[in-house]
């Protein structure tokens, strides 16, 4: 399988005032590849989206390698990292970051409005929000939703573009049970279906289980199981 992302020995530390700058990454390695979901696990503050942060090219290691989809990230300029995820990257939030003056469907286009909205982007902001069960709201404002209507508008916006690597950050934990399983079952199943590397950071463990693998981040160091 083809290599989508790969961190190696990756270092990242965060400056503390009056002490010695605090290693939130310390020599963190991961490889995820095309069709294949890693979970990361780990206690809050230990670097969970730090890790993610890098994976999306909004933030460059200290020492170590992160190479998405071929290319090494640190490497890039502004310009090249922004089109490296407008092209490779899809991000769904935990706090669905969604725009209450615009329409569901609006909401969804958001990543094709950079080049000009399209007939084609609009055909397949419709057809995915046909798969999560909320192509009859794809008029009504994004405030009239629930908070897990909201983050499966959230997952259609991520996959517009059609990303080859998939990042959530906590995509289940502002919902309750029964929604964040009805999300989880989509952003699964069109992961699967459109082949895209998943890595998700995590604390519920139903999700973690349904992963290939899952990396726990101790001490800044990833441990996978």
């Amino acid at each position: 399988m083809t290599k989508l992302l790969e961190l190696h020995d990756v270092v990242k530390t965060f400056p503390q005032p009056g002490r010695a700058p605090r290693a939130v990454l310390a020599g963190a390695s991961l490889e995820l590849a095309s069709g294949e979901a890693v979970a990361v696990v780990g206690p809050s503050g230990s670097g969970k989206s730090t890790l993610l942060n890098l994976a999306a090219g909004l933030d460059v290691p200290d020492s170590g390698t992160v190479i998405v989809d071929g290319r090494d990230v640190a490497g890039l300029d502004d310009d090249e990292r922004t089109r490296l995820r407008r092209g490779t990257v899809g991000v769904v939030f935990q706090q669905f970051h969604l725009l209450p003056h615009l329409s569901v469907l609006e909401n969804v286009l958001l990543p094709a409005w950079i080049s000009g909205p399209s007939a084609a982007a609009t055909d397949r902001a419709r057809g995915l929000l046909d798969r999560v069960e909320l192509d009859d709201r794809a008029d009504d404002a994004v405030d009239r939703l629930s908070g897990g209507e909201q983050q499966r508008v959230a997952l259609c916006r991520a996959l517009l573009n059609r990303p080859r690597l998939l990042l959530a950050d906590e995509p289940t934990g502002n919902l309750d049970a029964a929604s964040g399983a009805r999300v989880a079952d989509q952003l699964f199943g069109l992961a699967r279906d459109q082949g895209a590397g998943l890595l998700m950071v995590t604390h519920a463990a139903s999700l973690a289980d349904r992963c290939d693998a899952v990396a726990t981040l101790v001490d800044g160091v990833l441990v996978t199981s």
